[in-house]
């Protein structure tokens, strides 16, 4: 066989991570005050974007002209009503939303997947508007990032503090949903200024598993922090010293003598010596009736919902966007159309045209990144509605894989699209991966079963017991087999550990102590 040169021609198919597109996956994955952050800088830099305001806003021209066609229309008879706010293009229903048409949309997420066909993206781009608002800036210029990294790194807020700490509890999903609804009760000073109740009554969780998990909140640092009035908090932070005997909670319980300076009467309550109270009174004014103080408040960002959630007339569950928290801008055409004809130099008229390259890019990636979190959450909506209408013990098996079918994208733009987001529901604010759950089987070989759910049913089976009927973890899992649930003993074991609860053996041991 000859050897020699030859030419061939090979046609292949390769993934190209444009910087384009590595924008739009940057952008779908930052927080909202990130984004902000990052449209001010494109701002700043790209002489062809401007931010949005009234003057410039083509959504409110199209408003004005409506108006003006529908008062043309009736100029005989004047109306009577008055003239309502304008409605933002956001602030409508995602199936509103979703009816609207795109053009020339060409950044897509799903670029990164090699198994998305162009058909299926072209079915994502149902919707598309380059109409975003920048409210949470006001027209500010950034500060610069010297300044920016000092804010971050000066204090840890109480917030992130005790988030961090709930996450390393070993909490169960639906326990880490109260405890993260609980911490977002607590005020700057420490106290949860949201009963007990209400809090049950929102989640739809039983009152008793609320007062669980607030009890595991007030072990955590700072000492005193999750207590619901100063009694409590200082009662915390004195049986962390051991230092809450029978008359120091006399003390405590009558502590407005103390501010009366009814020195007598504290003697009386607590029946102790005079000297006796006099430690107590030195040893309570040590301690710190505001432990949340001792975290930073400068630095503490409260959380704005990228979603809201609300029920309609009709029942059904209402998705949108939370159209403040969007940065709005317009790609200014006439004025690259004005400045490209006077530069003269073919480096000028190139950096122009990728300015304005740019400006188009970060406008459809904005759309793009706001289409895709809405789409997102519609779906995790639809999944988990009996949450929404009926409490936490509702919440189903859910997936990103499951999701990512749903609405025909790739798990990694789930992942992305989730990070960071967060939604305002009538149950209050949750972060969406919290929706997530672990599935169970059916024995009937019907719907799984939420992992959470039977984490619950476990719980609620051994609460239930007495010192005759505590249950094995064999017959734990019979009666959940009874109950259509197909599940392993060791898995039984591995949620009962992970609920802080002791074997059956310890658990008899318990009661035998009890009932001496």
């Amino acid at each position: 066989m000859a050897l020699g040169p030859r030419l061939e021609f090979k046609q292949s198919q390769q993934l190209v991570m444009t910087p384009q597109l590595q924008q739009a996956i940057k952008l779908l994955q930052l927080s909202n005050l990130e984004l902000s952050e990052y449209v001010e800088e494109q701002l700043e830099e790209n002489p062809f974007l401007e931010r949005v305001n009234e003057a410039n806003d083509p959504a409110a021209d199209r408003r004005q002209r409506d108006e003006n066609t529908a008062d043309g229309a009736n100029n005989d008879t004047p109306s009577s009503k008055e003239e309502e706010p304008p409605v933002s293009p956001l602030d409508m229903a995602s199936e509103q939303i979703n009816a609207e048409a795109s053009q020339n949309l060409d950044v897509q997420y799903d670029d990164i997947d090699p198994d998305s066909s162009g058909s299926d993206r072209a079915k994502q781009d149902e919707y598309a508007t380059n109409d975003w608002a920048n409210s949470t800036n006001g027209g500010t210029a950034p500060m610069d990032d010297r300044q920016f990294d000092a804010a971050l790194t000066k204090e840890i807020s109480l917030k992130d503090h005790l988030t961090e700490q709930l996450k390393i509890a070993n909490l169960d999903h639906q326990s880490l949903i109260i405890g993260a609804e609980l911490i977002d009760q607590i005020d700057e000073a420490g106290y949860l200024r949201t009963s007990v109740l209400e809090l049950s009554e929102r989640l739809g969780a039983d009152k008793s598993a609320v007062i669980s998990v607030l009890k595991i909140i007030q072990n955590f640092d700072p000492c005193g922090v999750g207590a619901r009035d100063l009694k409590e908090c200082l009662s915390l932070q004195l049986r962390e010293q051991d230092r809450l005997d029978p008359a120091m909670e006399s003390f405590i319980n009558n502590i407005e003598l103390l501010a009366k300076g009814d020195l007598k009467g504290l003697i009386k309550v607590t029946q102790a010596s005079e000297e006796d109270v006099r430690d107590m009174i030195s040893e309570v004014r040590a301690l710190n009736p505001k432990p949340g103080y001792a975290y930073g408040g400068d630095t503490v960002h409260a959380v704005v919902p990228d979603i809201f959630v609300r029920q309609g007339p009709d029942g059904m569950w209402k998705v949108e966007l939370n159209s403040d928290n969007l940065p709005r801008v317009l790609v200014n055409n006439t004025y690259h159309a004005e400045i490209i004809k006077g530069a003269t130099r073919d480096e000028d008229k190139l950096f122009l045209n990728e300015q304005m390259t740019n400006a188009n890019w970060l406008a459809k990636s904005l759309d793009q990144r706001a289409r895709t979190i809405l789409n997102v959450a519609s779906e995790i909506v639809r999944q988990q509605d009996g949450f929404f209408a009926y409490g936490i013990k509702h919440l189903r098996p859910l997936n990103l894989k499951t999701v990512a079918d749903a609405i025909e994208m790739h798990e990694s733009t789930i992942s992305r699209a989730t990070s960071n987001k967060y939604m305002a529901t009538p149950r209050g604010l949750f972060e969406l991966k919290y929706f997530f759950t672990a599935s169970i089987a059916s024995s009937s070989g019907g719907e799984g079963h939420s992992a959470e759910s039977v984490r619950h049913r476990i719980k609620e089976l051994i609460e239930a017991e007495t010192q005759k009927t505590v249950l094995s973890d064999d017959r734990i899992v019979e009666i959940l087999k009874a109950e259509n649930v197909e599940i392993a003993r060791r898995t039984v074991a591995k949620y009962r550990e992970t609920l802080n609860i002791p074997s059956s053996v310890q658990r008899r041991r318990n009661f035998a102590k009890q009932a001496i």
